[in-house]
Order: C-alpha cells, then structure tokens, then sequence
C-alpha cells in the first residue's frame, strides 16, 4: 500500500497555496524561537481574524453565541482558541492539538563565570538533544529576564543581522583523537555546552580582580546599560539558547523548509491556520498549542495541567451553559488529532526503519494508530472506527495522507500528547508531519507534506 507522492498531484492552484502556506509558515518560525513568543504571535495574529479574550467576555458578562470566536492564554506558554459551532455542548469538539516547546538549552539560574580570559554562560539542556550538534553553530538567546520590581525584559539577541551572536566551542581536530574514541553520547558532556560570550576586559582599578573577572564584568556592563540587568538577575530569568538565523527553503527545487523547532511548530501553525481559515462548522472548533511536551508534558503549562479544563469550562460559563455534566460530555464527545511530528525516512539510515510502515517526505500528512515504545509503552493506540472515520474524512477531501510508526519496533520509540487527551474519553489520533533530523538544531520538511496537513486538519474541522 505505497502512498503516492503529493507532488505529483498539484495543480497550478495547490502550487500557489503550497507557497503561500509555507510563506506563512516560515514566517511564524521566525518569530516564535519560544514558547512565549510563539502564543505572542499567534494571538497577535487571532486578533486579526476576529478571535477575543475570553477573560474580557467573562469580565464584561457577554454571553457566546454560535459563530463567535475566543482564546485563553496560560501563563503565557500555551494557548487554547475556540470557535462556538451551532450544535450543543454536549457533542463535543473537534480540537487541534500540538505543542510549541522545541529541544534547545536552558541558561542556568547563576550562569555566569570567566575562565581563561573568556566568559562562559552555563547551560542545562532541554528536551532529547544529540549534545554534539549544538556546538560550533552560531547561537542566539531568546527569552524574559523577571525582575523584583515587577518589570519583565523581552531579550532576543542574535537573530538580528547586526547583532553579535553566541558560541558553544568544540575541540579541533589536531587534538581529538581520545574525543573521537568515546561514545557519541559521550563525545560532548551537558556541562561543557557552555556558552561563550566574551573575551574583551574591562580595566578596572583592582589589579587582583581585573586579572581574575575583568571579562565577566565587562558583559556585565554591557548587560546593564541594554537591559538595566543585574548579575542577580538572572536568578529570574528564562533564558532559552537556540541556533541563530531565519527558516529558509532547502533543496535546489525549494521543495522543503530548513528551520529550527519544526518539532512540532510545523504541526502547531497548520492547525492554527486551519482553524484560522475555516469555514463555520456545526462542531465548536478548538485548536489547543501546548508547552513541555519535550519533557513529559508536566507542568503549569503541559498537557498534563488543568489549563485545558479550566479553559473549557470558563468557555462554558461565557456561553451560560456550565454544569458537570456538560463539562464531562464536552470533553468526552469531542475528537482530536493530536498532531506531532513523524520521524521521516532517511535513506542514509534506513536500516532504523521498517520501509513499509516508515513516514516518507512528501507523501502527506502522517496518521500514526499508535506511537509508543518497546510494547507501545506509552502509547494512545486510535481505536480501527476512529482510524477509519479519519481515513474517510482525508479521502473525501483529497488529502493526501499516509500512516507510519516511529521506526523499528525494537529500535526506541517516542511518545506524545495522545494519551493525556484520550484519559477524557475522546477520540483521539496522531497525526502530523515527517521531519529529517528531528530533534537537531536545524530540521527539514516538506513544502507539500505542510500543505497536506493544513488541508487534513480544515477538513477534520469540518466534520459533523
């Protein structure tokens, strides 16, 4: 059962859209490196289509009605947006799930240090990362820096062209030869993905402290006279080290996207555009982007935490039809894709995969039953009626759609959202895009395989 590839059925008008659409796209990559400026752009850009504040509509005592549009915020990280539909509460929703936390490496809370002339930036990694492909790259630091008077400072330096951008070093190859006996895992250790960020003194009236910290003072300096940022400060601060420069189109043929955080923003903006661009629905429509889902989905702002219940339930007051009953039904008769990323087929590493169950780029959006790992641990596993009212809705739409799972049964695995979800009693599905080098400072996909998924998660949206 091989897939076709997506390709080779556009027509002039889906070439304009598969353009327009990635456009969009890279767009968003580039302004939302974090979790936190990912729910600023996106609900930057609700505003637009008409979408309001559920707090302001709670606040204010209107009452929702069929048709009008709302989101809530979490804590900044996550984002939740409804559009009411015509039917009742109790049938539930059709919801877009994916999540907008991407592997990176975290600034630590007392980072700062000078060694050998140099200052260094100490870091705690993020998510699953290969630790070896986060050095030697041009880096950028996203993020907020708290302070105690209440004021909170945007930080983004590097993405700039004439900003300076950050440095983790690696060992030249002269000297390597011991470096290159270990262990992949081993090759680079977490604490030395240190971050270089200077190596220009400041002359100061000290001797003994100019010849021991005159680097780390002069970042100081220059910390407060941009930011009015003190060493202390990072104390609160979220500071987020990602690879510098914008998204750009890979190939000769600029058939794919090369870009960092694709894992999973590439399935989080489809379903927001989607949702976005739809046409009313029968089903109230909600496309929810989470935070940690790279480390657990715990948290304030995983899926793990109560924001979604609470959102939908303020969602119910505003519409004057809350009780238990019909928080319960809401939830359990409601449909989701969750929609995160599969891991796409490499032909430099096929022995990993299972070539006819494997995600191949271009070929469209990905459905997986089951994700998982060793056994399906941890896995959701989509029941065959659920499985097969998706694959209705996909052909009769003519997306373009494939099923996969994450590699060789023995090989690893991963998991996602799903089964969070699915512990309301929903249906419940993974589906999204396949992405090379997952997980790597800079991911590939496919122009196509984002333009199928957009039309998949419209018309999921769409079914009654």
């Amino acid at each position: 059962m091989e897939r076709p590839n997506a390709w080779l059925s556009c027509q002039e008008e889906d070439e304009k859209q598969i353009d327009r659409v990635s456009g969009l796209y890279r767009h968003f990559l580039d302004a939302g490196k974090t979790e936190r400026e990912c729910v600023k752009e996106l609900t930057s850009q609700a505003r637009t289509y008409g979408y309001e504040d559920l707090r302001d509509i709670l606040r204010e005592g209107r009452t929702l009605k069929p048709g009008d549009k709302v989101y809530a915020v979490g804590m900044k990280k996550t984002i939740a947006l409804f559009r009411i539909g015509t039917k009742a509460v109790q049938e539930g929703m059709q919801i877009l799930c994916a999540h907008i936390d991407s592997p990176r490496l975290d600034i630590k809370q007392n980072p700062l240090y000078e060694e050998a002339d140099l200052a260094f930036l100490d870091t705690h990694y993020y998510g699953g990362v290969k630790k070896y492909q986060w050095v030697a790259l041009p880096l950028a630091i996203h993020g907020v820096v708290a302070k105690k008077d209440g004021s909170v400072l945007d930080i983004c330096i590097g993405e700039n062209p004439s900003d300076p951008v950050v440095y983790i070093t690696d060992l030249l190859i002269h000297l390597s030869a011991k470096q290159l006996q270990k262990k992949a895992s081993e090759v680079v250790e977490g604490e030395n993905l240190d971050i270089l960020v200077g190596s220009r003194p400041l002359p100061l009236e000290d001797e003994e402290k100019q010849k021991k910290e005159a680097v780390k003072e002069n970042i100081l300096r220059l910390l407060k006279e941009k930011y009015e940022m003190e060493e202390e400060d990072f104390l609160s601060a979220e500071l987020e080290i990602v690879p510098a420069g914008q998204a750009r189109e890979c190939g000769l043929d600029r058939s794919m996207i090369a870009a960092y955080g694709q894992d999973d923003r590439v399935c989080a903006f489809t379903s927001f555009l989607a949702l976005m661009e739809s046409e009313p629905a029968e089903r109230t429509s909600c496309c929810l982007l989470v935070d940690k889902e790279e480390i657990g989905s715990v948290g304030a702002t995983g899926m793990s935490s109560r924001f979604f219940e609470n959102a939908t339930a303020d969602l119910l007051c505003a519409m004057g039809q809350f009780s238990q009953t019909n928080f319960r039904l809401m939830l359990a008769n409601s449909r989701m894709l969750s929609s995160d990323v599969s891991a796409g087929f490499d032909p430099a590493y096929a022995n990993v995969f299972e070539k006819k169950n494997a995600a191949y780029l271009g070929r469209g959006l990905v459905l997986n039953k089951f994700t998982g790992s060793r056994g399906k641990s941890g896995s959701n596993d989509a029941n065959a009626e659920y499985v097969a009212r998706i694959r209705r809705i996909l052909d009769d739409n003519k997306v373009c759609f494939q099923t996969a799972e994450l590699g060789k049964v023995d090989e690893g695995g991963g998991g996602t959202i799903a089964y969070i979800a699915a512990l309301y009693g929903m249906e419940v599905i993974d589906s999204g895009v396949a992405v090379l080098s997952m997980h790597a400072p800079w991911e590939v996909t496919s122009k196509a395989d984002i333009y199928e998924a957009y039309k998949g998660y419209r018309a999921f949206l769409a079914d009654v």
